[in-house]
């Protein structure tokens, strides 16, 4: 069956760039559809069928898959690994390629999001979109409550301050704190760095919640994919109008 939608969206979700970059694109005059120049923002194609061609290169246009990935410590958050470590694309082993939306680090595991919807994974990485992301470090001492405190509103990293954030002390004792933390910035290995620098190191760490989804049941190096709803909802919240 016949499926068609607008030019700037098809080449955005296979990744060519952002909407707005792709009517720029359109607008230029360097896109062709079947061999045809096409400038006017809104034309509709078939992606399945309709030969799509930016600067005389075809886009590829797959189904579209959403998956929610419980990563495992030891795994690499790329879709390749010039060292042969396992990566994320090795656990989830899906017939159409996937990347993932971000990345956690090696040694921390917990909720990643993987698609290959260049579109929305551009979105949910855009800094001014502000997307909650919550982790649960276990981190040495006893963190006081001033020291909480201090974390949500702020520490200063060599890369400069950190945004407010959320801090929930769950559980301490025993010369060790679990925090629960949620911030929206994306900075490299921030939260391990947040907690160094108010002299609490963490001991491990584990990301349970991008913004509305929550890992639930999912076991280390399970997944599942994502429903249609909170598909849409992800459009929503990466500030995509669909």
């Amino acid at each position: 069956m016949e499926r068609t939608e607008r030019l700037q969206k098809v080449l955005a979700q296979a990744g060519v760039a952002s909407r707005r970059k792709c009517e720029e694109i359109i607008t230029a005059g360097q896109v062709t559809v079947n061999g045809v120049v096409v400038t006017e923002l809104g034309t509709k194609v078939d992606p399945d069928h309709d030969r799509i061609e930016v600067n005389g290169k075809g886009i590829h246009s797959e189904q579209k898959v959403y998956i929610m990935l419980n990563k495992p410590i030891g795994v690499v958050s790329t879709a390749s690994d010039p060292q042969g470590r396992k990566t994320v694309v090795d656990v989830v082993g899906s017939e159409q390629r996937v990347y993932p939306v971000g990345r956690l680090d090696l040694d921390t595991s917990g909720l990643l999001l993987m698609t290959n919807d260049g579109e929305l994974a551009n979105g949910m990485m855009h800094p001014r979109h502000e997307i909650d992301k919550t982790y649960r470090a276990w981190v040495r001492g006893n963190v006081s409550a001033e020291t909480a405190k201090q974390l949500a509103i702020g520490v200063e990293l060599e890369d400069g301050p950190t945004a407010p954030a959320k801090i929930k002390i769950v559980e301490s004792g025993k010369g060790e704190t679990l925090l629960e933390i949620t911030i929206h910035e994306g900075r490299n290995r921030q939260v391990r760095r947040m907690c160094e620098a108010v002299g609490h190191p963490v001991k491990s760490l584990h990301r349970t919640q991008v913004a509305f989804l929550k890992l639930g049941r999912l076991r280390y190096g399970e997944m599942r994919e994502l429903t249609a709803q909170e598909v849409e909802r992800l459009y929503a919240v990466a500030g995509i109008n669909r």
